[in-house]
């Protein structure tokens, strides 16, 4: 239920018609009017299922009787998302002109800014780390896979379509993960639009060659904020007076994506010494 501007209308009825309902969640049927093609911009799911349980035994010692200690490792698939209608990847038929993974220099970890501008967005200075495991392989780290984040501003928009341009693509980026399958991305603390929790998108490749367009993603997923704490932000930064309101109206049990549980998909957030904040999370794939 991604926001639509006067200038977004030709995008998501074309997006919302296109996607698939899941197996994990149905997105609402038959589509009636432009409005519910609108309204399903960020809704669909996948499944939970998946899951990987690693353990190792102790070996007995002594005489008579035996000890042992073992560890319990667990890793499930997070849930398949829609994309979504502003994914700016190649993906949309209607605009395959929008597809920022083509750009050089769209390989960055700073996004708060349009590639070769030096013009930041506004919004509270916020890190996210996103750490990707395999559960095929005993949850081990995946290096040199490619994650690519985006999310909307402080206000609730989206770049490239909000000003229909390519060229305005801040809060958009891909980086490679590194030998601990992890990546970190400078950014803003989205915002909360109308009818949707305040989320990411991401999608995910085998690799940065791989990243250049939709068609060769293996993953796509919605990552969620705690929502005291998101209030918190909101109500003490000005930038972000109308997601008072929004978030106010919202909750994950009336929203689209998240209605049936974000547990794969909740983030660690917290408070950094220098005013702005930080997330964490570990997400799983079946690689």
């Amino acid at each position: 239920m991604d926001r639509t501007t006067a200038a977004q209308t030709t995008v998501a009825p074309f997006v919302a018609a296109a996607q698939t309902p899941s197996n994990r969640r149905f997105a609402l049927n038959a589509l009636g009017s432009l409005g519910m093609a609108t309204l399903l911009g960020c809704g669909g799911g996948g499944s939970d299922t998946d899951t990987t349980d690693t353990t190792d035994t102790g070996t007995g010692t002594g005489t008579g009787t035996g000890t042992g200690t073992g560890t319990t490792t667990t890793c499930s698939v997070v849930p398949e998302e829609t994309a979504g209608p502003y994914p700016a990847d190649g993906s949309n038929a209607s605009n395959n002109t929008y597809n920022v993974l083509a750009l050089s220099g769209i390989v960055r970890s700073d996004i708060r800014s349009s590639i070769g501008s030096s013009t930041q967005v506004s919004g509270v200075p916020f890190t996210i780390t996103i750490t990707l495991t395999n559960t095929n392989a005993s949850c081990a780290a995946l290096s040199g896979y490619a994650i690519y984040l985006w999310h909307c501003t402080q206000d609730g928009n989206y770049s490239v379509y909000s000003s229909s341009n390519i060229a305005d693509n801040y809060l958009r980026g891909v980086q490679a993960t590194d030998a601990n399958g992890t990546v970190t991305f400078t950014t803003v603390v989205p915002g909360c639009y109308a009818g949707r929790m305040p989320h990411m998108h991401l999608e995910v490749y085998r690799s940065l060659a791989a990243a250049s367009n939709a068609s060769n993603k293996i993953k796509t997923t919605q990552l969620a904020f705690p929502t005291a704490l998101l209030s918190t932000i909101y109500s003490a930064n000005s930038g972000y007076s109308a997601s008072v309101r929004n978030l106010a109206s919202m909750s994950f049990a009336t929203d689209n994506v998240f209605s049936d549980g974000t547990t794969l998909e909740m983030t660690t957030m917290q408070a950094n010494s220098g005013g702005g904040y930080s997330a964490n999370i570990t997400i799983s794939i079946a690689a």
